[in-house]
């Protein structure tokens, strides 16, 4: 056993004051660190590029992502066409660009439905307990129970076809999982002194939930529509590969990819980029939501 103790002792760099030790431990926190930032600064840069796409197309564009060129059909990548052309000769690149904003406004929507309808539930079902909220949260364990994709083609099925129909029966699917941490928060928030004043003073209880409780409890909720984003996304672009979305041949990135499908042998490019442009952004949404819970996003 001593001499156990003693080889190990010797494998113990010596150290001035911890000095060494101290240093040591700083370095290996900067080297988790260092990799962590930049990948979030990489994820940032690609989402601001993707924003400016969905603004500002002919910024980045100059070409028709209708018109098309017959004997420029199905090029592969080069520095002419970026990510190709298409079947009818219609550069992919501008087509992706334009089609960026299409498909970010109805994840947007979709998004906002999602946030403000379950704000609403949320603080309603935790304020007001009993009856209210075990009906409320029945519901919400049922729709959980459902697949949201299943529950957007349901109401795609009632609404018909169209981005706006689309972005609506994503946002009413994601309501449920919102709701469900909105009426935690609310909770917790309900238990603190401040709001027992309030109710002390007689004040109304909507003044309280919408004026003390939702400011407070709102942090959560914030931080899953950033994490939340890229689920939306590819939700809708799920629903756009099949059909439910915009009409050909306006571009969208989930009909972008759907149409290259029956050229997968001799044009990968356009389901592949497309598909890559969808995975990248999804990604890095998922990162930033990440980062912004870990720093405080969800207080």
């Amino acid at each position: 056993m001593s001499e156990a103790l003693l080889s190990a002792s010797a494998q113990i760099p010596p150290t001035s004051d911890g000095v060494e030790v101290v240093s040591a431990a700083a370095d290996s926190r900067l080297k988790g660190y260092v990799p962590r930032w930049l990948g979030l600064g990489l994820a940032a840069a690609f989402i601001g590029m993707v924003a400016l796409w969905a603004i500002f197309p002919q910024i980045f564009t100059a070409g028709d992502p209708f018109a098309g060129n017959i004997t420029a059909r199905l090029q592969p990548p080069s520095t002419l066409h970026w990510f190709g052309t298409d079947n009818l000769g219609r550069d992919l690149f501008t087509r992706v660009v334009y089609g960026t904003s299409l498909s970010l406004k109805a994840t947007v929507v979709a998004l906002l439905i999602a946030f403000v309808t379950s704000s609403v539930i949320g603080v309603v079902a935790g304020y007001l307990g009993g009856v209210v909220d075990e009906i409320v949260m029945r519901v919400v364990d049922v729709l959980l129970a459902i697949p949201q994709l299943l529950i957007s083609l349901m109401l795609i099925s009632a609404l018909g076809f169209g981005t706006i129909n689309i972005a609506l029966a994503v946002g009413i699917a994601s309501i449920a999982s919102f709701s469900r941490v909105m009426r935690s928060q609310v909770l917790r928030v309900c238990a603190s002194p401040y709001v027992e004043a309030a109710r002390s003073y007689g004040a109304k209880w909507y003044v309280i939930c919408f004026r003390h409780v939702f400011p407070q409890a709102r942090g959560p909720v914030s931080a899953l529509v950033a994490i939340e984003f890229g689920s939306a996304v590819l939700s809708i672009s799920a629903l756009s590969f099949l059909g439910y979305g915009a009409v050909p041949p306006t571009p969208e990135w989930g009909n972008l990819v759907a149409d290259g499908r029956n050229y997968l042998a001799t044009a990968w490019w356009l389901t592949t980029i497309p598909g890559l442009v969808i995975i990248i952004t999804v990604i890095a949404v998922n990162t930033i939501g990440r980062a912004f819970n870990r720093t405080g996003g969800a207080q």
